[in-house]
């Protein structure tokens, strides 16, 4: 069951559903996860989000007893989060050529078949819901911090046929090693990689005849593109 709350009543144990508001304004690459660490209600408060939605069904309900590390009870547990110790987010371990190209495969062929069916649904006129990419985003992400030459390098071995999709892949692994290398944050460096993945999002719109034709574009197809 959901139930919405302010976000200075979010606890440990809490599986955090989804946050109210903008996406591009929470803290996380994704939602729906179990909250085990105080620097994450840290980050909700910071952002700036007021209220958010928790499943009591997965995890701590609002009037359960308080973690153990909550202290008095009189201390609302949104302080008690901001007085906890800072938490050096963890990077992902290096991991050699060989090693990751095994894991970027299995990411490129998982990558392909959702960029298709996004661009599927864009062209059947369906709304794009950008936060359901995240995940993908920071998968992709994970991999570029791990070796970004494995899956830089595989997305862009792409074939005639996939070359739209692949192409998006690509360039969201290099818009998120962009922005590591210039010390972006967390959300700059996920709005970055979402940007790359869906920036070739207008070509489901466009007739593949014209889209895919090898020679010169007429004036007439050229207003079109």
């Amino acid at each position: 069951m959901l139930k919405k709350i302010a976000v200075r009543d979010l606890c440990l144990g809490m599986h955090l559903h989804s946050l109210e508001g903008a996406w591009l304004s929470h803290p996380f690459w994704k939602t729906k996860f179990v909250l085990d660490d105080p620097q994450d209600i840290v980050k909700v408060i910071q952002s700036g989000i007021e209220y958010c939605w928790i499943d009591v069904t997965k995890g701590q309900d609002v009037a359960g007893p308080a973690p153990s590390a909550a202290g008095p009870a009189s201390v609302p547990r949104a302080e008690v989060a901001l007085q906890a110790p800072a938490v050096t987010e963890s990077a992902e371990r290096p991991t050699a050529m060989g090693e990751e190209v095994k894991r970027a495969a299995a990411l490129v062929s998982k990558s392909k078949q959702a960029v298709t069916a996004l661009f599927s649904e864009a062209r059947m006129g369906k709304a794009l819901n950008a936060e359901n990419c995240l995940p993908l985003v920071d998968e992709i992400a994970s991999s570029v911090s791990r070796n970004p030459q494995a899956l830089i390098g595989l997305a862009r071995l792409k074939t005639h046929d996939d070359y739209t999709y692949m192409h998006s892949v690509a360039v969201c692994a290099l818009m998120v090693s962009l922005a590591k290398q210039l010390h972006m944050d967390e959300s700059q460096a996920r709005s970055a990689g979402l940007a790359g993945l869906l920036h070739d999002i207008g070509k489901t719109f466009m007739p593949t005849e014209v889209l895919n034709k090898p020679g010169k574009l007429t004036d007439i197809e050229f207003d079109l593109i």
